[in-house]
């Protein structure tokens, strides 16, 4: 009895420090993964973007089509002969200048004096220097320096030229970014705590991929895809997915017009301009950034935006500048609203920073049941980069 009685005390003893280890190993774990969730929240359950090994962090610029309007205008076919036939009368007056010499006969003096006079050397010199004024003059002259103002013109950004083709407006398309976000609202009965944004965005020039994931402990909820490429219209979605539960995909097939849905609702028509619920976040910002002054308080944008299960017109109502706090520091934005019109539209509103190349620092869905997802910026980096 004493040998078990002293043997009792050494086992208690041991089983404490074993709870105890074990528990703050499960503290430690649930720590590591909160801050692996802190930095990097959608590289969870999400499968890599085609372009995350190829893309580019330089903003494209598309210029407004007048410059391109203006190269065939110039009628370049007048000038040439203008300027030809002008230099041949001065010509004649040399060769006929030798009589001057023999003004003896008078009989003869008046048809010399009369060819000489309609010869016309003195006024013919001012004549061969017409082409240089008529070149800053308004007829032959605005012809032929129109070809030069456009040729500067059109070889001041040739890497332009591709993209320009098509373009009816001026846009700035952002370079590949990362964007962080916070996120708070209300889900049902419960408030959202504890989620995390992300916000992808990646493109090589010619095509690009975006994906925005929201992300709470180790599930993503919400994840939304786009591809497509980058043209003279600026974002060119082909191809947006929505995924909660399961994925639902949306084809904008431009080559015939239509869009096509994976859950098979009725096709409809594609409008010029269409963008999806991802890429219309970007499109705006591009179109802000491509020139701020078309967009006035009060002004307002329409696109076509292309859902999970339906495509319809989007009207954004576009607000003046005001100052803004985000996790990520202060910034002055512009507002864009997408207020509901029908029954079951969802209300969007979207915060654009100039100051970071209209990049949104807040994005805000409110849904028809009152469910609220609200989006704040926490950080802007570089997109990274596939092994």
């Amino acid at each position: 009895m004493p040998r078990t009685a002293d043997a009792a005390p050494p086992l208690a003893g041991a089983a404490r420090p074993a709870w105890r280890v074990l528990a703050l190993l499960t503290v430690l774990v649930v720590a590591v993964h909160l801050v692996v969730l802190g930095l990097m929240p959608a590289g969870i359950g999400s499968e890599q973007l085609p372009l995350a090994s190829k893309f580019i962090t330089r903003t494209i610029v598309i210029a407004p089509p007048p410059a391109a309007a203006e190269a065939p205008a110039p009628a370049a076919a007048p000038p040439p002969p203008v300027r030809v036939a002008r230099p041949a009368p001065p010509k004649r007056p040399r060769a006929i200048t030798p009589p001057r010499v023999d003004p003896a006969p008078p009989a003869a003096t008046p048809p010399v004096l009369t060819a000489e006079t309609s010869q016309d050397p003195i006024p013919a010199e001012p004549a061969a220097e017409a082409p240089a004024s008529a070149a800053s003059g308004p007829d032959g002259v605005a012809a032929a320096p129109a070809p030069d103002a456009a040729g500067p013109a059109g070889g001041s950004n040739p890497a332009m030229a591709t993209l320009t083709a098509g373009a009816t407006q001026p846009l700035v398309v952002p370079g590949s970014v990362r964007l962080a976000f916070d996120v708070t609202g209300q889900r049902g009965p419960q408030p959202m705590s504890g989620v995390f944004g992300e916000l992808i965005w990646l493109q090589n020039g010619a095509e690009y991929n975006a994906r925005l994931s929201l992300t709470m402990l180790f599930r993503t909820f919400l994840r939304q895809t786009s591809t497509g490429r980058v043209d003279g219209s600026g974002i060119a979605p082909t191809r947006f997915s929505e995924a909660r539960k399961a994925e639902v995909a949306s084809h904008l097939v431009r080559d015939q017009g239509k869009v096509v849905f994976s859950n098979n609702a009725p096709t409809v028509p594609l409008l010029p301009g269409a963008q999806d619920r991802l890429s219309v976040v970007m499109q705006l910002g591009a179109l802000m950034a491509g020139d701020p002054k078309r967009f006035p308080e009060g002004s307002k944008i329409e696109v076509q935006t292309v859902g999970p299960r339906d495509a319809d017109v989007w009207v954004f109502n576009v607000e003046g500048e005001e100052p803004m706090h985000v996790p990520a520091g202060d910034f002055t934005v512009r507002k864009l609203t997408r207020s509901p019109r029908r029954e079951f539209d969802h209300k969007l509103e979207l915060w654009l920073a100039p100051e970071i190349g209209y990049l949104p620092v807040r994005i805000r869905q409110t849904q028809t049941d009152g469910d609220i997802i609200d989006m704040q910026l926490r950080d802007k980096t570089a997109p990274p980069v596939a092994n």
